[in-house]
């Protein structure tokens, strides 16, 4: 696999915001290439980032020093991936259609296989709430390593499953193809991508961990995404655009993140103080310093 590690993309100007959510003079930085598809980046409590490359079945670290290991291989197909608040990797294992939960021993625990009898269709993306519940999505995907024609699950649902694990249930089944996911560090607000409808939705979570009150928040779906300090949701980009864009806490396009790759999947923050965007693009790993820093910052 070939590396690189200091290429610096010489973006044109217009890339280069003067406002908006880059930090002045900032430009984009390809930091680690010759992966065959990158997703599911997440951050550590010191600010390491470790995201997957799907195909090749292997979970990366990007550490705060600048280098590249490899987390684990196999890693069960590994897709998105959260860290709770006790350091472990919660995963979305699509191997056989699983949520995992990896420990910093690297010991794997199987949270969850099915709803009522019937396997996931493919858990893709996962948050953790501050209560240490988990929310994941579970739409359908065909993959080539494995044996599913059709959804198994009635439905592509966002599921909730308890902190003790007592309780796993379905709590958005109206979507189309729900992917993208993530929620406010108050554990208040649950944001859904619905990728087919190209829309991403807006709930309220209530205090036992049912959602309400669906809003649209805007008219763009996206495969992952995160949230900044600031109440900024940035949508990995579908469709004719490529990247990042970033939304207001109202649903209002602020700024967009050009990346030279044919799929933009999955960002997170991370870096020593959380305020580094890394992005999972197609066959590479890229980040970009903003002005202001990342929610959700593990503790």
């Amino acid at each position: 696999m070939k590396t690189v590690l200091t290429t610096i993309l010489l973006l044109p100007a217009m890339l280069v915001f003067s406002a908006g959510v880059i930090a002045p003079g900032a430009k984009l930085e390809k930091l680690a290439g010759g992966f065959k598809f990158t997703e599911g980046p997440t951050c550590d409590a010191r600010g390491n980032v470790f995201f997957t490359d799907q195909p090749n079945d292997r979970i990366w670290e990007w550490s705060v020093t600048g280098k590249l290991s490899l987390f684990l291989e196999p890693a069960g197909r590994a897709n998105g991936m959260y860290f709770d608040a006790q350091g472990n990797l919660l995963v979305c294992a699509e191997a056989r259609n699983e949520l995992w939960r990896i420990a910093p021993d690297k010991t794997v625990t199987v949270l969850a296989t099915n709803f009522s009898g019937r396997r996931f269709n493919g858990p893709n993306d996962v948050w953790v709430a501050p209560s240490g519940a988990s929310y994941f999505t579970d739409p359908f995907y065909r993959r080539a390593w494995g044996d599913a024609t059709a959804v198994r699950v009635a439905g592509e649902n966002v599921f909730f499953l308890a902190a003790d694990r007592k309780e796993l249930r379905a709590v958005a089944t109206d979507l189309k193809k729900p992917n993208g996911i993530t929620g406010t560090p108050d554990g208040k607000t649950l944001f859904v991508a619905d990728i087919r409808a190209n829309q991403t939705w807006r709930y309220d979570i209530l205090p036992d961990g049912g959602l309400t009150n669906k809003s649209l928040f805007c008219a763009k779906g996206s495969d992952g995404m995160t949230i900044d300090a600031a109440g900024n949701l940035y949508l990995c980009a579908t469709g004719a655009t490529n990247g990042v864009s970033v939304f207001d806490p109202a649903g209002n396009l602020i700024d967009h993140i050009a990346v030279p790759e044919q799929w933009s999947a999955n960002v997170s923050f991370g870096g020593a103080d959380h305020q580094t965007l890394f992005i999972t693009a197609s066959e590479s790993l890229y980040a970009i310093r903003l002005r202001v820093p990342g929610a959700n910052r593990a503790k």
